[in-house]
């Protein structure tokens, strides 16, 4: 699964702690998901997908 959350967040000029903050999620969780180093809970990824108007597909792209 590649994670797209790092670009995403660095184009809309967006820091992790203000995604950690509104996701309620700790910073070590959104840094290891940034960095790709998880893979998120289903409900975690819909909650960040929500809160950056996106769908999950749209920030985690899943290899075939």
């Amino acid at each position: 699964m590649r994670c797209r959350l790092k670009e995403i967040l660095e184009e809309r000029g967006i820091k992790q702690k203000w995604l950690q903050e509104r996701v309620g999620m700790s910073q070590s969780a959104i840094n290891r998901l940034v960095n790709g180093k998880s893979s998120p809970l289903l409900e975690d990824a819909i909650r960040i997908a929500k809160v950056l108007e996106l769908r999950v597909e749209d920030i985690w792209d899943i290899d075939e």
